[in-house]
């Protein structure tokens, strides 16, 4: 608990900075709902079970419907610990979906059947993860549906607050 009132100070001066940060955002023209769909969509992106591709994907995504790239990249990365978090559930949930065969995610067992049959390992696990995608993809939807909703409740108040005290 002494550790955590001592890194108090740091945590509301983070704070601070990131609602700086979207106030930025808000008044260089991007409209609440628009930041909303950007941060949801880059948390959502940040959360498929493929490790190395969100970045990429947010990028791509931000240039094609023109979002702000430095709001879906952060959405994307503050999604990371939720992306390993929710890995295993997502390859779970893949399997239940698919009732394909089953894989361990013992390590040692794991290592020892990649030593045996790589291809074979390779060839269950790309099925696998295919399965965890549209697992994700099942998922994506609502919950991006939900978060663009509350984000832009919450950024409306947040500007209407930037607008009263500039007054």
């Amino acid at each position: 608990m002494k550790r955590f009132l001592q890194n108090g100070p740091h945590f509301s001066e983070r704070l601070e900075a990131m609602q700086e940060k979207v106030l930025d955002w808000l008044k260089c023209g991007t409209a609440p709902r628009q930041l909303a769909f950007t941060l949801a969509l880059g948390f959502a992106i940040g959360c498929i079970p493929l490790l190395g591709v969100t970045t990429a994907i947010c990028a791509l995504l931000a240039i094609v419907l023109r979002l702000n790239m430095p709001a879906i990249q952060a959405a994307n990365w503050i999604a990371m610990p939720a992306q390993m978090v929710l890995l295993i559930p997502f390859l779970r949930l893949g399997q239940w979906l698919f009732r394909g065969q089953s894989i361990s995610f013992n390590p040692k067992l794991l290592a020892a059947q990649i030593e045996a049959a790589p291809w074979h390992v390779l060839v269950q696990m790309s099925g696998l993860f295919g399965h965890a995608l549209l697992a994700w993809l099942l998922m994506a939807g609502p919950a991006l549906l939900l978060m663009t909703v509350l984000l832009t409740q919450l950024l409306h108040r947040v500007s209407r607050l930037a607008a009263v005290a500039a007054d």
